[in-house]
């Protein structure tokens, strides 16, 4: 409730009741969770869940809040696109889009994500998802995928310069148009080259005296047989790692680049790793980018546990708030977590934890409907030991 109150847009006390028991309600139910379901397990109809959530709401200011009083030392903002599974013809922006499990295009919708990640303890707070249009509408707007993503990042520059100025993706948004935006906006980028990335030393000998134009580059990089006199070595994880200042022809722009090779099963892997910032710390960098797969499992346990994938409204904006209210969800269960175990510690497990929700909820409606008092000291016991029922051993 407190972080509702810090909102900018007023709620009154019944809008706030609703956020807060739909939150409640997606943390609890087990199975689907669609608008049905909801109407079921709440004191409301289902008429009420389709109505508000055509309401719109800031999940991004709210869920900033959140993350300002839970995450605390080194931030970063990690962008992701994920597949949401869908079937039917009126959904809206149904289209084709890459699926990473299936690492192949398939029909669906998709979301382009947004969260906060604490890189000192290697935890993740969903901000916000916005559904992607197919390729067709962006099309006719004279954008592509690029455009779109940065376009969502522009809408919530403020916000997110408020939570950290570094953005982390993967190597698809390694790419000059985006790059470019991101660092007209003011962020940093963290992302991976691809192996072939054409990149260029900078030339830091003598000036040549006469005519012409000062000497700037020092030649191609060949990344599979480097010139160590330009890298300066370091130890990652007791891996080592290379890094230099460079020039890169794709991103137009001098860049940090670490070169991390890992040992896996008796073969090397490199992967070229690198910042927009050249005057970044390279483990920063590397704690950063190692940091980024975080935001891949807020989708999994949304998909999972909260219902991420279970709406059937054909509404952009309810489907938006069932999106954030299915990934919003888990943050709450995360930091209900975090309190109730005094810290970052203990692993977090959304089943167990939405299987104590829904036997709290169960017990409450008995404790209504049979006038138990759970306050006896012969019924505290019983219902402690009845909110952990079921869980797996710690």
């Amino acid at each position: 409730m407190s972080t509702l109150t810090k909102c900018s847009a007023p709620l009154n006390k019944w809008r706030c009741d609703f956020l807060l028991e739909t939150l409640l309600l997606f943390m609890s139910i087990p199975g689907r969770i669609c608008f049905l379901q909801l109407g079921r397990y709440s004191r409301h109809g289902e008429q009420r869940f389709r109505q508000q959530f055509e309401k719109p709401f800031d999940f991004m200011e709210f869920n900033s809040h959140l993350v300002k009083d839970n995450l605390s030392g080194r931030r970063a903002i990690a962008i992701d696109p994920s597949y949401i599974s869908k079937s039917g013809k009126k959904t809206p922006y149904m289209g084709s889009f890459w699926s990473g499990c299936a690492q192949s295009v398939k029909r669906g919708l998709e979301l382009m994500g947004v969260a906060a990640i604490d890189i000192d303890n290697h935890i993740a707070l969903h901000l916000e998802a916005v559904q992607t249009p197919p390729t067709k509408s962006l099309s006719q707007m004279f954008q592509s995928l690029l455009d779109w993503y940065l376009y969502v990042i522009t809408k919530k520059k403020d916000s997110l310069l408020e939570i950290s100025n570094i953005i982390v993706a993967d190597a698809f948004f390694s790419k000059y148009p985006f790059v470019q935006g991101v660092r007209d906006l003011g962020f940093h980028l963290v992302s991976r080259l691809q192996n072939n990335a054409n990149l260029r030393y900078i030339y830091k000998g003598e000036p040549k005296k006469g005519k012409g134009r000062p000497k700037k580059y020092d030649g191609k990089i060949d990344l599979k047989n480097i010139d160590h006199s330009h890298f300066t070595t370091f130890h990652y994880k007791g891996q080592p790692c290379y890094y230099a200042v460079v020039n890169s022809v794709a991103l137009e722009r001098n860049i940090l680049i670490i070169i991390e090779r890992i040992t896996e099963n008796q073969k090397v892997i490199q992967r070229i790793i690198f910042s927009t910032d050249i005057e970044a710390n390279p483990t920063d960098v590397l704690d950063i980018y190692h940091t980024r797969f975080l935001i891949e499992f807020q989708f999994r346990d949304a998909k999972q546990a909260t219902g991420l994938t279970h709406c059937q409204a054909r509404s952009l904006n309810k489907l938006y708030a069932h999106f954030n209210f299915a990934l919003t969800a888990v943050n709450i269960a995360k930091i209900s977590h975090w309190q109730n175990s005094d810290g970052y510690g203990k692993s977090f497990s959304i089943t167990d934890t939405k299987l104590m929700l829904h036997n709290h909820l169960m017990i409450e409606l008995f404790i209504s409907k049979f006038g138990i008092n759970p306050n006896s000291k012969k019924n505290h016991k019983l219902v402690k030991e009845l909110l952990v029922y079921g869980t797996k051993a710690a």
